[in-house]
Protein backbone atom coordinates (compact mmCIF):
# COMPACT_ATOMS: atom_id res chain seq x y z
CA UNK A 1 0.00 0.00 0.00
CA UNK A 2 1.32 3.35 -0.67
CA UNK A 3 2.33 5.29 2.00
CA UNK A 4 0.09 8.74 2.74
CA UNK A 5 -2.81 7.16 -0.22
CA UNK A 6 -6.49 6.74 0.71
CA UNK A 7 -8.63 4.24 -0.71
CA UNK A 8 -11.18 5.55 -3.55
CA UNK A 9 -14.10 4.05 -1.39
CA UNK A 10 -12.88 6.23 1.44
CA UNK A 11 -14.44 9.54 -0.37
CA UNK A 12 -17.48 7.87 -2.12
CA UNK A 13 -20.11 10.03 -1.29
CA UNK A 14 -23.97 8.98 -2.32
CA UNK A 15 -26.60 11.44 -3.02
CA UNK A 16 -30.50 10.34 -4.21
CA UNK A 17 -33.19 12.97 -4.77
CA UNK A 18 -36.19 12.30 -6.17
CA UNK A 19 -37.33 14.60 -9.38
CA UNK A 20 -40.28 17.39 -8.76
CA UNK A 21 -41.87 18.97 -11.34
CA UNK A 22 -39.91 22.02 -9.44
CA UNK A 23 -36.93 20.18 -10.95
CA UNK A 24 -38.00 20.05 -14.81
CA UNK A 25 -37.16 22.17 -18.22
CA UNK A 26 -39.70 22.90 -20.94
CA UNK A 27 -38.82 19.39 -22.02
CA UNK A 28 -40.50 17.95 -18.79
CA UNK A 29 -36.88 16.35 -18.01
CA UNK A 30 -34.70 17.42 -15.29
CA UNK A 31 -33.06 20.63 -15.68
CA UNK A 32 -29.38 20.19 -16.15
CA UNK A 33 -28.19 23.14 -14.57
CA UNK A 34 -30.10 21.28 -10.99
CA UNK A 35 -28.13 18.14 -12.18
CA UNK A 36 -25.13 20.12 -12.23
CA UNK A 37 -25.71 21.42 -8.68
CA UNK A 38 -25.78 18.04 -7.85
CA UNK A 39 -22.90 16.94 -9.22
CA UNK A 40 -21.08 19.92 -7.70
CA UNK A 41 -22.35 19.24 -4.21
CA UNK A 42 -21.51 15.84 -4.07
CA UNK A 43 -18.27 16.02 -5.56
CA UNK A 44 -16.96 18.58 -3.40
CA UNK A 45 -17.91 16.16 -0.38
CA UNK A 46 -15.96 13.23 -1.97
CA UNK A 47 -13.07 16.15 -2.15
CA UNK A 48 -12.90 17.53 1.24
CA UNK A 49 -13.58 13.57 2.57
CA UNK A 50 -10.09 12.68 0.59
CA UNK A 51 -7.99 15.92 1.03
CA UNK A 52 -9.86 16.67 4.86
CA UNK A 53 -9.50 19.96 4.14
CA UNK A 54 -11.34 23.08 2.74
CA UNK A 55 -11.33 22.35 -1.33
CA UNK A 56 -12.28 24.23 -4.05
CA UNK A 57 -13.70 23.14 -7.62
CA UNK A 58 -11.01 24.46 -9.90
CA UNK A 59 -12.98 22.99 -13.40
CA UNK A 60 -15.96 20.97 -14.48
CA UNK A 61 -13.94 18.81 -16.88
CA UNK A 62 -16.45 17.59 -18.51
CA UNK A 63 -20.31 16.36 -17.99
CA UNK A 64 -22.07 14.10 -20.42
CA UNK A 65 -25.33 13.91 -20.10
CA UNK A 66 -26.72 10.43 -21.60
CA UNK A 67 -30.42 10.27 -21.38
CA UNK A 68 -33.25 12.41 -19.96
CA UNK A 69 -34.39 11.82 -16.48
CA UNK A 70 -38.09 12.34 -15.85
CA UNK A 71 -40.37 12.97 -13.14
CA UNK A 72 -41.47 9.24 -13.01
CA UNK A 73 -37.50 8.93 -11.70
CA UNK A 74 -35.38 9.06 -9.12
CA UNK A 75 -31.37 10.29 -9.64
CA UNK A 76 -28.58 8.46 -7.34
CA UNK A 77 -25.70 10.02 -7.65
CA UNK A 78 -22.36 8.51 -6.46
CA UNK A 79 -18.77 10.12 -6.63
CA UNK A 80 -15.11 9.92 -5.23
CA UNK A 81 -11.39 10.70 -5.97
CA UNK A 82 -10.25 8.95 -8.99
CA UNK A 83 -7.14 10.25 -9.19
CA UNK A 84 -4.44 13.32 -7.20
CA UNK A 85 -1.78 15.27 -8.09
CA UNK A 86 -0.12 17.64 -5.75
CA UNK A 87 -2.85 19.12 -4.45
CA UNK A 88 -5.62 18.83 -6.82
CA UNK A 89 -8.28 16.00 -7.02
CA UNK A 90 -9.84 14.32 -9.77
CA UNK A 91 -13.78 13.30 -8.64
CA UNK A 92 -15.71 11.37 -10.75
CA UNK A 93 -19.51 11.51 -10.95
CA UNK A 94 -21.83 9.06 -11.95
CA UNK A 95 -25.49 9.75 -12.45
CA UNK A 96 -28.14 6.83 -11.99
CA UNK A 97 -31.53 7.31 -12.83
CA UNK A 98 -34.02 4.76 -11.29
CA UNK A 99 -37.92 5.22 -12.82
CA UNK A 100 -39.64 4.90 -9.72
CA UNK A 101 -42.77 2.83 -10.68
CA UNK A 102 -40.57 0.08 -13.12
CA UNK A 103 -37.57 -0.24 -10.96
CA UNK A 104 -35.45 0.35 -14.37
CA UNK A 105 -32.22 1.52 -13.73
CA UNK A 106 -29.96 3.67 -16.41
CA UNK A 107 -26.74 5.96 -16.24
CA UNK A 108 -28.13 8.91 -17.44
CA UNK A 109 -24.84 11.03 -16.80
CA UNK A 110 -21.38 11.31 -15.68
CA UNK A 111 -19.23 13.64 -14.76
CA UNK A 112 -15.55 14.69 -14.03
CA UNK A 113 -14.41 17.30 -11.74
CA UNK A 114 -10.95 18.96 -10.57
CA UNK A 115 -10.94 19.98 -6.59
CA UNK A 116 -8.22 21.62 -5.32
CA UNK A 117 -7.59 21.43 -1.12
CA UNK A 118 -6.52 24.48 0.47
CA UNK A 119 -4.96 25.79 3.85
CA UNK A 120 -6.34 28.19 6.33
CA UNK A 121 -4.99 31.01 4.11
CA UNK A 122 -6.51 29.54 0.80
CA UNK A 123 -2.85 28.39 -0.57
CA UNK A 124 -3.01 25.03 -2.27
CA UNK A 125 -2.01 22.06 0.02
CA UNK A 126 -1.09 18.60 -0.52
CA UNK A 127 -3.13 15.82 -0.55
CA UNK A 128 -3.23 11.93 -0.32
CA UNK A 129 -2.87 9.36 -3.39
CA UNK A 130 -5.33 7.17 -4.31
CA UNK A 131 -5.58 3.20 -4.13
CA UNK A 132 -8.41 2.08 -6.83
CA UNK A 133 -9.51 -1.23 -5.75
CA UNK A 134 -12.84 -1.99 -8.11
CA UNK A 135 -12.82 -2.77 -11.51
CA UNK A 136 -14.37 0.71 -11.70
CA UNK A 137 -12.15 2.52 -9.94
CA UNK A 138 -9.01 0.39 -11.45
CA UNK A 139 -10.43 1.72 -15.00
CA UNK A 140 -11.05 5.26 -14.15
CA UNK A 141 -7.34 5.13 -12.25
CA UNK A 142 -5.75 3.90 -15.24
CA UNK A 143 -7.36 6.09 -17.63
CA UNK A 144 -6.46 9.28 -15.58
CA UNK A 145 -3.32 10.71 -17.01
CA UNK A 146 -4.96 11.04 -20.39
CA UNK A 147 -7.67 13.53 -19.04
CA UNK A 148 -5.36 15.39 -16.87
CA UNK A 149 -3.09 16.53 -20.27
CA UNK A 150 -6.75 17.34 -21.59
CA UNK A 151 -7.12 19.18 -18.55
CA UNK A 152 -3.99 20.90 -18.84
CA UNK A 153 -4.25 21.88 -22.67
CA UNK A 154 -7.38 23.32 -22.00
CA UNK A 155 -6.66 25.35 -19.56
CA UNK A 156 -3.65 26.33 -21.31
CA UNK A 157 -6.13 27.40 -24.07
CA UNK A 158 -8.40 28.89 -22.16
CA UNK A 159 -5.89 31.53 -20.58
CA UNK A 160 -4.76 32.07 -24.13
CA UNK A 161 -8.07 32.95 -25.06
CA UNK A 162 -8.97 35.20 -21.75
CA UNK A 163 -5.66 37.26 -22.49
CA UNK A 164 -7.34 38.52 -25.29
CA UNK A 165 -11.06 39.08 -24.27
CA UNK A 166 -12.10 42.61 -22.72
CA UNK A 167 -13.62 43.22 -19.41
CA UNK A 168 -14.77 46.42 -20.62
CA UNK A 169 -18.40 46.93 -19.66
CA UNK A 170 -21.06 46.09 -22.09
CA UNK A 171 -24.25 47.36 -20.30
Amino acid sequence: MLQNAKKCSESRCVKISRVFPTDLNDHNTLFGGKLMAYIDDVASISAARHARAEVVTASTDSVDFLCPISQKDSVCLTSYVTWTGTSSMEIFVKVVAEDLKTGERRIAATAFQTFVALDEEGKPVPVPNVIPETEEEKLLYETAPQRAEARMRHRQESKKIAERLSPAKFW
